[in-house]
């Protein structure tokens, strides 16, 4: 598929729900396994054209993803989708490697094993946006942009007068009181509650350990440095948040924006994992995203070519404003 034939400047909502609906089932991720620097790694992959590398959440693992994930790929794209080490079948980094810089370098090894040289654009949720922030830091020459969804990686949580209380302030009994909830909104629990209890139950069984290492990695993980060094290097950025999330606040999100520089940012609404919940929302707004990666694609990485790129904040508030098409 050449990059004419995938997602053109006036792809809509609507345009990518129409082919979804053509034929879903030629957009599902096909599940495989890879070994990477000796451990089994389980992934996803589906289409052909410009590589987007998604990266999941705690907990989770890219199989709860399925359907948002299926809306990438109908908007033209090559979906990889690797359960992180520890997760979804994937063999845990040893103790000490258990960092996110730790994380980012396996994510290269995974990279090279695929033989995947040509800049991605690295999507990650949660977590997963913690990882990615950091293998953009690490490793510049294989990222072509971030999409941060309700991303790790601000310091602050939440705001008692005029102080801002850092995340690792946050008691890990009150991280963890809110997590189900903001998984499971209760109007598509019984849609998205099986799907996320079918993939962490099991993923807290298989590598007990490595499921709360992660876990207070994630709770500490204050990347705002990182998140200024890539500002300075002016890689395009979007940053999405729901608006009912109550593990990434809105202050976390906004200090995050504001560190970036006012990054293209879009609210949404929805909770922590509103994508799981929603994957019509996501590939509503993902159509643009996707759009821009293939503009930086034909202009390539210089900073020229990066500062020509279009503001998407305000294009993706005008396809949302035409309202949604609703998919299954």
């Amino acid at each position: 598929m050449s990059e004419a034939d995938t997602v053109s400047r006036d792809t809509t909502p609507a345009d990518l729900s129409q082919r979804y609906h053509g034929d879903p089932e030629a957009f599902w991720l096909s599940w495989k396994t890879i070994v990477v620097g000796g451990r089994s790694v389980a992934y996803g992959e589906a289409g052909d054209g410009v590589p987007v590398l998604f990266l999941h959440g705690w907990g989770l693992d890219h199989r709860v993803y399925k359907r948002a994930l299926a809306r990438l790929v109908a908007a033209g794209v090559r979906v990889v989708a690797p359960a992180l080490p520890g997760f979804g079948g994937s063999a845990s980094l040893a103790p000490q490697d258990s960092t996110l810089a730790g994380f980012a370098t396996w994510l290269a090894e995974f990279l090279d094993t695929l033989e995947i040289t040509e800049p991605a654009l690295v999507m990650g949720h949660s977590f997963g946006g913690g990882v990615a922030i950091v293998f953009a830091h690490n490793y510049p020459e294989r990222v072509r942009g971030l999409v941060l969804i309700n991303s790790i990686g601000a310091s602050a949580w939440a705001r008692r007068g005029v102080t801002a209380r850092t995340i690792t302030q946050r008691p890990l009994w009150d991280w963890g009181l809110h997590f189900p909830g903001d998984l499971w909104p209760l109007r598509q629990a019984r849609r998205v509650l099986p799907v996320i209890l079918s993939e962490a139950v099991p993923n807290l069984l298989r590598e007990p350990q490595a499921f709360w290492r992660v876990a207070a990695l994630a709770r500490g993980a204050d990347l705002l440095d990182e998140l200024q060094e890539l500002k300075r290097r002016r890689l395009p950025v979007v940053v999405l948040w729901g608006n009912r999330d109550r593990i990434i606040t809105r202050d976390a999100f906004e200090e995050m924006c504001e560190v970036l520089g006012t990054p293209d940012s879009l609210t949404i609404d929805g909770s922590h994992a509103w994508l799981i919940a929603d994957p019509d929302a996501f590939g509503e707004v993902i159509t643009n995203v996707v759009d821009v990666a293939l503009r930086t694609r034909t202009l390539g990485r210089s900073r020229r070519g990066v500062r020509q790129l279009p503001s998407l904040a305000g294009r993706l508030r005008r396809h949302r404003s035409h309202g949604r098409q609703t998919a299954s």
